[in-house]
């Protein structure tokens, strides 16, 4: 007899989140389902627009509201329900357990806050430490994540820091009450090539050391290839796409997935585009979202709903002619 299957860390239930605009409902996030087990690497993919920020904030309860709004579905961290928490249940879940880098530092870090006051203050609000001792454990945190004169740099504010220093600060800030679950939102976009790696190895490190479950939130497939066990491909705010990360790249059947795959540079090739852009997700085409878009597409594909199906053991696609 098979032991039974270990329960989740996190798992995620017909997702949904719409924002009330002007131009009309749109639809985020619609219908994402997902789990994500002890100490896993999931990678969210797509192209900007798809929902994948919005999947993030939903998951850690940070959709502005007005004119956000998570709809329905279920977010169940170690069995709790996280969307039937009121808001300061919420507040001691964040941060604590799950846990979020940003993807602009700048824009999350207080102006007019030290680095170390920024990092200490989910020390003193989940670990109960003191001032000082929270000071003492944010120079720590920085001396883990490799920033040179950490005393010095935690007495600094965010715009005395270079932008590879605040994203580290950032990374130091989201694991300083070692979190189940760490959300990286595009933590490298807005960085040089190599101070990207050195980032993406820093936090693989720290996610091992920890034993920390994650969730890669990007659009670059080469920083999934090189840190992620599972990928899901999301387009117009559905899921099109779910394997583990050999096998996608092996064997991708979504075309939109290929057609990803094809965008990647390779050298002095020219670069193949996916022609036309993601619809409004105000005002979304029937049947397949990319349909519109698609080489393979068929009167078929517009005139129902698309099933997401295992089309292969563990290997679930979206398209009639996966």
């Amino acid at each position: 007899m098979s032991a039974p299957m270990p329960a989740p860390m996190l798992a995620v239930e017909g997702l949904q989140t719409r924002f009330y605009t002007r131009a009309g409902t749109v639809k985020a996030v619609d219908g994402v389902s997902f789990t994500l087990g002890r100490g896993e690497t999931l990678a969210i993919v797509g192209e900007s627009g798809c929902g994948k920020s919005v999947t993030a904030l939903s998951l850690m309860r940070l959709v502005a509201d007005p004119p956000g709004r998570i709809v329905a579905g279920s977010v169940r961290l170690e069995g709790t329900e996280l969307l039937a928490l009121d808001e300061a249940a919420m507040r001691r879940v964040r941060g604590k357990l799950i846990s979020m880098i940003f993807q602009e530092p700048m824009t999350s870090l207080n102006p007019v806050m030290t680095i170390g006051r920024q990092i200490g203050e989910s020390l003193v609000l989940h670990e109960g430490l003191s001032r000082n001792a929270a000071l003492g454990r944010a120079v720590e945190l920085l001396q883990l994540v490799g920033i040179p004169e950490p005393a010095q740099r935690a007495r600094e504010y965010p715009h005395q820091l270079s932008g590879g220093m605040r994203q580290r600060a950032m990374i130091a800030m989201a694991l300083a009450c070692r979190p189940r679950v760490l959300i990286a939102d595009e933590p490298t976009s807005a960085l040089d090539v190599t101070i990207q790696a050195q980032i993406l190895e820093l936090i693989g490190r720290l996610q091992r050391s920890l034993g920390t479950a994650m969730i890669m939130i990007t659009h670059d497939l080469g920083v999934v290839a090189e840190i992620a066990e599972r990928v899901i491909v999301m387009y117009a705010g559905r899921k099109v796409e779910e394997a583990p990360v050999g096998e996608l790249f092996a064997r991708p059947l979504h075309p939109y997935t290929r057609g990803l795959m094809n965008s990647i540079p390779r050298g002095a090739a020219r670069l193949q585009e996916i022609p036309g852009i993601v619809p409004a997700l105000s005002n979304l085409p029937p049947g397949c979202a990319f349909a519109p878009r698609c080489p393979q597409a068929s009167p078929k594909c517009t005139s129902k709903e698309i099933p997401y199906e295992e089309k292969r053991p563990g290997h679930w696609a979206a398209c009639l002619y996966a």
